[in-house]
């Protein structure tokens, strides 16, 4: 069988925000941070004061032996525990990292683990139990979405990045744990009054017919001593995701904003909900644009995901019924006969006569036909949205594709107009609201956790 690309997995659309981080990208992890460290030479240290011997030994741990990286309220963390999930975090990239920056990294990876221990730690003493069983089912969910490989070589992946399942696993119940604490001991208590929604609304009102931006930001702390540095690294982060990583997760990993858990997700906003020098880049740039820029405090990664304009229709908000013809090719193919029949496929898709035709096309190249009805435009890739909004019903895109994923085509076979602008509603507002103070609440009582606990580093 075919292998076929539905509608979702060809949007592009690397700015949404990842609903549960499995892993993110090489250039995610590389920071570019300095050790600080000089040596001094030998007559230095005499004359320092410390009396230490000019013939001392140094008396070094058994590489050998494993000990423990840190031990949290009693549950061990080990640099196995740090390796494994090093290996997830890169995936399995670790060789590229440069050796100077290792060790912040890993500093980091263990600052997570302990913050997951924590998580877990506190689910247990509120007798909130994680059965194995609904470990499996998520991890069984994310393997047929996120990977699609039978269990038997998801098993020889994950080896092969230099992780385990078991570490994956616990990936997988720190965040089952951390939601159900979540939703029993903050949720609950959060409270927004309708004089605040009615306040919003009545204020959002008033914006009709101003512009709104679905912005995503990666933010990085940085002052005047470390500036050009968290400049270099922002950069750094930036190519990466120019080459393909996804932003939504770098930002849940390594963001320093309190959206980094919606993966830099900032939702639509107006520009005098913005700090200036944001607001100033939102306003001239393209959408799917990202750039480096500096924000209040630090560098921002800043991503504009959309624009819309409060109260207008927008024709991208129709709702469409398309038909995509999938063509694979042998992984042998040369690029000369690529060309040829991705020149063929080509003119075939553009000759079609109606959705109707396209089914009998398609068994002709032995290709592959997938209906996909209720898409709504603005949830294709812009260069699609451009030509899906100059397309008649019948009319087929350019073909588009590669020689390793295979060639794509559309034939539209419906269109419904976009429904009437509608405002943001109490219940919407409401519901927002809500979700902010939770976020910060969570915040506020992970750090607590942090302040409590007993930790004891080696």
């Amino acid at each position: 069988m075919k292998k076929l690309f539905p509608i979702k997995n060809i949007t592009g659309d690397t700015y949404r925000a990842a609903k549960m981080t499995v892993m993110v990208s090489m250039g995610a992890i590389i920071m570019s941070l300095s050790s600080g460290i000089t040596a001094q030479n030998q007559d230095d240290s005499l004359d320092s004061g410390l009396n230490i011997p000019a013939d001392a030994q140094l008396f070094e741990n058994n590489p050998n032996v494993r000990k423990a990286t840190a031990i949290v309220n009693g549950t061990i963390i080990t640099g196995t525990d740090i390796d494994h999930r090093l290996g997830l975090a890169s995936n399995g990239q670790i060789s590229r990292i440069p050796a100077e920056q290792m060790p912040a990294i890993r500093a980091q990876i263990l600052a997570q683990l302990i913050d997951e221990t924590l998580q877990i730690q506190e689910a247990e003493a509120n007798e909130i139990e994680i059965t194995d069983a609904e470990v499996n089912s998520n991890v069984e969910t994310l393997r047929q979405q996120n990977f699609r490989m039978s269990k038997a070589d998801f098993a020889k992946h994950l080896k092969s990045m230099g992780t385990s399942e078991d570490s994956f696993r616990r990936q997988i119940k720190g965040q089952i744990a951390w939601s159900r604490v979540v939703r029993r001991n903050v949720t609950p208590f959060i409270n927004v009054s309708e004089e605040e929604v009615t306040a919003i609304v009545q204020r959002a009102a008033a914006a009709k017919g101003t512009t709104e931006y679905k912005l995503s930001e990666i933010y990085l702390r940085a002052n005047e001593s470390n500036q050009e540095q968290v400049l270099g690294t922002a950069r750094k982060l930036l190519d990466e995701i120019a080459k393909g990583a996804n932003f939504g997760q770098i930002a849940s990993q390594f963001s320093e904003s309190t959206t980094a858990a919606q993966g830099g997700d900032l939702g639509w906003l107006r520009p005098n909900q913005l700090p200036t020098t944001l607001a100033q880049a939102a306003q001239k740039m393209d959408q799917g644009e990202i750039v480096v820029i500096p924000s209040p405090g630090g560098i921002s990664i800043l991503a504009l995901v959309d624009t819309r304009t409060l109260g207008v229709t927008d024709p991208r908000d129709q709702i469409l019924s398309l038909k995509q013809i999938a063509l694979d090719f042998p992984k042998d193919i040369s690029v000369p006969d690529f060309q040829l029949k991705a020149q063929d496929f080509n003119m075939r898709v553009q000759a079609i006569k109606g959705c109707g035709a396209a089914d009998a096309m398609a068994a002709e190249l032995n290709a592959d036909v997938v209906n996909s009805d209720s898409i709504k435009m603005r949830d294709l890739p812009p260069q699609l949205q451009k030509i899906m909004t100059e397309l008649q019903v019948g009319q087929s895109t350019p073909a588009f594709g590669s020689k390793d994923e295979g060639l794509r085509a559309f034939v539209l076979c419906g269109r419904d107009a976009a429904p009437s602008a509608a405002e943001e509603s109490f219940d919407d507002v409401m519901e927002r609201l809500e979700n902010e103070r939770i976020a910060k609440r969570e915040r506020i009582y992970l750090r607590d956790l942090r302040r409590d606990a007993i930790i004891e580093y080696n």
